[in-house]
């Protein structure tokens, strides 16, 4: 667009701004905006950069914990890991731009991601994903999934990152928008962490990375919309990755980084040039003025408005001491990036942008992000699904049939097809990958005996059912999944999928799900550090399942002490730690078993989860068990067989006591793990969890080729995993 565009109601409402913030740019500014004025304030504004509808509701997170050196507000969050080493990671959405183009929308998730962590001076070490797609007979579900995993694969493997796990969903309600969720895990010195403040006045303001184009132009204002049936028209704003130019950006800053040249730094992701400098200047407390003619661009007859709202991928604003600048181009010019001297910064607390001599751009920053609209958005709670009695559930007549179903159902069969994309390997620090079913990744700190385990997880259905106990579930089961590894838990990142908050009953899931992640995190001391809301998430009115994707890692100080569902071996004794009901609201069983998705979610007790994880975690510090698996979808059965399938090893459950056979085998309670132990631990294992208040008991043993459940089930181990691992190569042949 033109400068000399002139500014109607239909350019403000195509902006996605509302009549009432336009009144506020008017009052703000003493006049009219010109059409790139408008344009900034459109994306910082846009529900993706501001968070209008949702900061109020965040500020309720725990942030602060004894191992937190970095909480929200910065690029990913920084934790301290001990022996002067920093963990910094964050997750993050890009859930539009991969339905429209899936290659690209998740390939430039994956780099914008890391481009988050190496920013504050984190070499990335481990990458995750939680993605969701519609139903796998959706005439668009294959392309979609083929799309994202090429993506994904395509540009981690290429950066030379290990994609070390994460989660995959199918469910009708992502038809219409799937999710990808993209998170990084980085080592950084803890005393060398970079931060985005542009601090002091006549600094120089540096371009550094790849050249700006006109991909991506408006790409956080569609993040901040739902879909309708011309979304396929938006292609134009999904931007377009290159994982070589981003392997070279980070060796670039990481060397940069080294010397003592940096005063700030901000890698440009939503809204490009425009957030990355308007919040160094905002943090700093200082102006910046720009000369848009220095901008390094790869297209001919570029305005300051596709200049400033370009989202091309592989950037970084950096401000330098005076006097380092040769230093910053001799290192980028080394790795054959474009770097320029852009601008500097200022006292005057505006941001003034010039093109071809004149000046395009003269507004304060302060508006910008101090009267970003924070809205109070009405909401309501919604009715608690009622209670189910798994006596009043029908029991299955074949056991069999129903374990094979079971297995084989989307949600539970192998992502082998998928995972088997990725490189999890490379760096050679990846002890464990959860992608294989465990339950944490673990990555080594290299040349260290001590690693960090990571992992995601939300269960949608439970969030969908009861949004607060739901929440409450989604924190829960990643603390139980590092520990299951040996490590304890640290901190937390998530990222919100939710649909229209103008929608009181949506904007209500939204409250709800975030009051239960914050009563679970304060239960066990496990701060939110960083993470990322996605709103509108829906087409033609029809929302996805509420999904608050949560992303955990945890500190395994001595990886002499650590378990996996590896280890199970012959004559060991099957032992669940945990109280069983026999739930089956909300459960797999129900939904593919009875067709049935209805029930209020199981219950979580986070005192039990508390005690039960950390008799768990010192039972594994004291070599007591040689395998632990976390009981979740599809309960002990399911449990059982990913313990068996990762032993290749049989397994034999005894039959129910006080319980329903269908309780028993597929309730999903919560607070549950299944431990193999050898036979002279039994004993021990049983008496002091009596004694620490943990319920325990013994479920079955491990040994020979078949998967048995007395009274219910007896199934060939070999031929159950082939029905486990059938699933996605049948719907991707």
């Amino acid at each position: 667009m033109d400068i000399k565009t002139k500014i109607t109601p239909e350019i403000v409402k195509e902006h996605g701004l509302s009549e009432e913030e336009y009144e506020i740019i008017l009052d703000r500014l003493g006049r009219e905006p010109n059409i790139n004025e408008l344009g900034i304030f459109s994306v910082m504004w846009s529900e993706h950069c501001s968070y209008k509808s949702s900061r109020r509701h965040l500020g309720k997170f725990l942030t602060k914990g004894k191992r937190v050196i970095q909480g929200p507000g910065e690029n990913a969050g920084v934790i301290d890991i001990d022996d002067g080493d920093a963990i910094i990671f964050k997750m993050e959405s890009h859930n539009h731009p991969s339905y429209i183009e899936p290659y690209q929308g998740a390939a430039t998730g994956v780099g914008g991601i890391m481009r988050d962590v190496f920013t504050m001076g984190a070499r990335p070490i481990a990458l995750m994903n939680a993605l969701r797609f519609g139903e796998p007979t959706h005439w668009k579900t294959k392309q979609l999934v083929n799309g994202v995993v090429a993506g994904i694969g395509g540009y981690g493997n290429c950066v030379g990152v290990p994609t070390v796990g994460g989660e995959t969903n199918f469910h009708k309600g992502y038809n219409g928008n799937i999710l990808v969720n993209a998170m990084c895990v980085g080592l950084a010195d803890a005393d060398n962490v970079f931060y985005s403040a542009a601090k002091g006045v006549g600094n120089p303001i540096f371009y550094v990375g790849s050249k700006t184009g006109r991909d991506g132009i408006h790409g956080a204002t569609m993040a901040s919309a739902e879909f309708d049936d011309d979304s396929e028209e938006k292609r134009p704003t999904v931007q377009v990755g290159d994982p070589f130019t981003e392997k070279l950006l980070i060796e670039a800053c990481l060397e940069l980084m080294a010397t003592d040249a940096i005063i700030a730094i901000q890698d440009m992701g939503a809204a490009g040039l425009t957030s990355s400098s308007i919040e160094m200047a905002d943090k700093g407390g200082v102006g910046i003025s720009l000369n848009l003619d220095k901008v390094p661009q790869r297209e001919e007859n570029m305005t300051p408005y596709e200049m400033m709202l370009s989202e091309s991928q592989e950037r970084m604003l950096m401000v330098i001491k005076p006097g380092k600048e040769k230093l910053a181009y001799d290192i980028f010019e080394k790795w054959e990036l474009d770097v320029a001297l852009i601008g500097k910064t200022t006292d005057t607390g505006r941001l003034v942008l010039r093109h071809e001599r004149k000046k395009v751009c003269d507004i304060p920053i302060a508006p910008l992000a101090d009267d970003a609209p924070n809205l109070d958005r009405p909401y309501t709670i919604p009715v608690s699904l009622p209670v189910i009695d798994a006596a009043d559930v029908h029991e299955t007549q074949d056991y069999d049939d129903a374990l094979v179903r079971i297995i084989s159902s989307p949600d539970i069969a192998s992502k082998r097809w998928i995972w088997e994309q990725y490189d999890r390997h490379v760096m050679a620090d990846t002890v464990d990958s959860s992608q294989s079913g465990g339950d944490a990744a673990i990555v080594r700190i290299h040349g260290k005996n001590k690693a960090v385990a990571i992992t995601t997880d939300c269960t949608p259905r439970y969030v969908q059912a009861d949004p607060y106990m739901g929440g409450k579930q989604c924190v829960a089961e990643t603390w139980r999944n590092l520990t299951c590894v040996g490590a304890d838990p640290i901190a937390i990142t998530d990222c919100l999928n939710f649909g229209n908050p103008e929608r009181p009953d949506i904007m209500g899931q939204f409250v709800g799900a975030i009051e239960g992640m914050n009563e679970a995190c304060r239960a066990f001391d496990y701060p939110v550090v960083s993470g990322n809301v996605s709103l509108y998430n829906e087409t033609n009115g029809v929302a996805i399942p509420p999904t608050p994707a949560v992303g955990g890692v945890g500190l395994i100080p001595d990886l002499n002490f650590i378990a996996t569902l590896k280890g199970a071996k012959e004559g060991d004794t099957l032992i669940l730690i945990g109280e069983t009901l026999g739930w089956l609201g909300s459960s797999i069983y129900l939904r593919e078993i009875l067709n049935r998705e209805d029930g209020a979610p199981p219950p979580v007790d986070l005192e039990a989860e508390k005690r039960n994880g950390d008799y768990v975690r010192k039972l594994i510090r004291n070599r007591r068990v040689n395998a632990v698996h976390d009981c979740s979808d599809g309960g002990l059965a399911i449990t059982a067989c990913e313990m068996a399938f990762a032993g290749n090893i049989g397994m034999h459950l005894s039959a129910p006591k006080d319980c329903s056979t269908h309780g028993w085998l597929f309730g999903e309670d919560q607070a549950r793990y299944l431990v193999a132990v050898e036979k002279n631990s039994v004993n021990p294992v049983i008496s002091t969890a009596s004694a620490k208040g943990v319920a325990a008991q013994i479920v079955g043993k491990v040994g020979g080729d078949r998967i048995t459940a007395e009274g219910a089930f007896d199934v060939s181990l070999e031929g159950l995993r082939e029905k486990h691992e059938a699933f996605l190569p049948e719907l991707m042949s």
